[in-house]
């Protein structure tokens, strides 16, 4: 999947986060395998929609990326230079090219600061801008995400849902990055707010050639604003292929499960529509089975999935599936 023409490039990337025991003399007795080797390339301008159950790593994988979580292994290439091995001035100097948006707009945002202060922030900590010149981005950045400019001087507390949303946006945006990740930035809002934040995030994509990693739930709103979509289960990438190619033909079972949880509007259609329930709980990540991870709910599950891991494959140009049955 390597592409040297990608912005971003996750090669084999694994996260572990360990679990001590112990009052005084702390001992590791197992770790919490989050991300386990995952690969994949998201290319300049487009949208890599990242979707999956809740706790399989999803936003694991965008803060590890970001280097806010260290990996345990593997590498991170940001436009051909490995985030990985940077620390000190010169990881600080390619943050200004990679920003986040957070899930909860009510927790992202400083109560004790005006919203001018939160959005300024980052110009002062890289010394961007100060002063009258700061005031002024800030004031442009409002008005670029929809809101009044003479709001600068409020409080997050003032504001609706939708609202802090916007304002994490302009901060995110403040010093003009080339990569957003975007961690389920409409989980926490109203279903009537939801399209107003997406719409707005692909019209600042149009406007300043923005690059995505969109992490989210809601499959049919990935489906709208993504360009390739990533599936994860326990730590792993099921299937990664284009948009279109993965609503029309998922082959990962556990893709064509997923999917077949999505509402069609059409009676007709959802009435004769095969739902596919998959039986037991997702395993717990501190010891993950054997072999393929979805086996233990997999209704296909042979012998062979418990004895060998699948790699991630190319099975048709650009659809990759991590699949021994495929």
């Amino acid at each position: 999947m390597a592409n040297q023409d990608a912005l971003l490039r996750v090669e084999r990337l694994v996260k572990y986060f360990p679990i001590s025991r112990g009052l005084i003399f702390q001992k590791q007795v197992g770790a919490v395998h989050a991300v386990d080797d995952v690969s994949f390339d998201i290319y300049r301008g487009e949208t890599l929609g990242l979707v999956g159950e809740s706790g399989c790593g999803k936003s694991t994988t965008g803060r590890t990326i970001l280097q806010l979580y260290r990996p345990t292994s593997g590498h991170v290439y940001y436009d051909g230079q490995d985030l990985v091995a940077m620390k000190g001035e010169k990881m600080r100097a390619m943050r200004k090219r990679m920003q986040m948006i957070f899930q909860d707009p009510y927790a992202s945002l400083n109560p004790r600061m005006t919203v001018g202060e939160i959005i300024g922030e980052p110009l002062v900590i890289h010394n961007v801008a100060r002063g009258k010149q700061m005031q002024d981005r800030v004031q442009d950045l409002l008005k670029l995400v929809g809101l009044n400019p003479a709001f600068s001087n409020r409080y997050p507390h003032e504001f609706s849902g939708g609202q802090r949303q916007r304002i994490g946006v302009a901060r995110a945006l403040a010093l003009q990055p080339d990569l957003i990740i975007c961690d389920e930035p409409i989980s926490a809002l109203d279903v009537s707010i939801q399209a107003q934040v997406v719409n707005l995030l692909e019209d600042l994509q149009r406007d300043f050639n923005l690059t995505y990693l969109f992490i989210a739930h809601d499959l049919s709103m990935v489906k709208h604003i993504s360009d390739r979509v990533a599936v994860m289960y326990l730590g792993i990438i099921a299937e990664i292929t284009s948009r279109d190619e993965l609503y029309a033909h998922p082959l990962h079972p556990y893709t064509q499960a997923l999917l077949s949880a999505v509402p069609i509007p059409d009676p007709l259609a959802e009435e004769k529509r095969q739902r596919i329930i998959l039986q037991g709980d997702v395993p717990s990540p501190v010891n993950p089975p054997s072999g393929c991870r979805f086996r233990t709910r997999c209704p296909l599950a042979t012998t062979i999935c418990a004895e060998a891991r699948p790699e991630l494959r190319e099975v048709s140009p650009g659809h990759f599936v991590a699949c021994h049955l495929v």
